[in-house]
C-alpha cells in the first residue's frame, strides 16, 4: 500500500489506543514512524528514497525480512529490553503496515525466511486502496471530533 494509507490505517489505530499509553507523544510518534519503516527496502518509498537507506537495498529485497513478522517481533524483543516505552508504539505502527501489506497482490511473507506468502487482491494505488484511503481518512475526522467534543 502506499505511504498516505499506511498513515490513515496507523493514524485510526492511535485514535483508538491513545487513551490507554501514558506517554501520548511517544506512543504517537513512534506509531507513525514505525509504520513506515518496512519500506525502507524499496526506492519508491518516503523513506527509502533517503540516502542513508540506499545502500541497504543492496543487501534486502522488497517484501522480505523487513516486511515479515519475524523482523516485527525480533525488533519489538529489543525495544521491550532495551527502550521499553517504545514497544508498544513501534509493534502497532509496524504490525498495521504488515497487516494491510497482507491484503495487497504482492503481498507479504510473514514468516521470512519460509517462502510461503499472505497475498490479497488489493493493486498498490488501484480504486480498491484509494477506497481504503478514503475510508480511513473518514474515520480518522470522525474520531478526531468525537474525541473533541468528548473533551468539553
Amino acid at each position: 500500500m502506499m505511504t498516505r494509507t499506511h498513515l490513515a490505517i496507523v493514524a485510526f489505530a492511535i485514535l483508538v489506543l491513545i487513551g490507554y499509553v501514558e506517554n501520548k507523544l511517544v506512543f504517537v510518534t513512534i506509531a507513525l514512524i514505525a509504520t513506515l519503516i518496512p519500506d525502507i527496502d524499496t526506492e519508491f518509498s518516503s523513506l527509502g528514497k533517503k540516502r542513508i537507506f540506499r545502500s541497504l537495498q543492496w543487501f534486502v529485497k522488497h517484501r522480505g525480512l523487513i516486511h515479515s513478522f519475524t523482523f516485527l517481533i525480533l525488533i519489538t524483543i529489543l525495544f521491550t529490553l532495551f527502550i521499553p516505552f517504545l514497544a508498544f508504539g513501534f509493534f502497532v505502527g509496524y504490525s498495521l503496515h504488515l497487516f494491510a501489506d497482507s491484503f495487497t497482490i504482492d503481498g507479504i511473507q510473514p514468516f521470512f525466511p519460509v517462502k510461503k506468502k499472505i497475498a490479497g487482491k488489493i493493486r498498490v494505488g488501484g480504486i480498491v486502496e484509494v477506497s481504503v484511503f478514503v475510508f480511513f481518512v473518514l474515520a480518522d475526522a470522525f474520531l478526531l471530533v468525537m474525541k473533541i467534543v468528548a473533551y468539553f
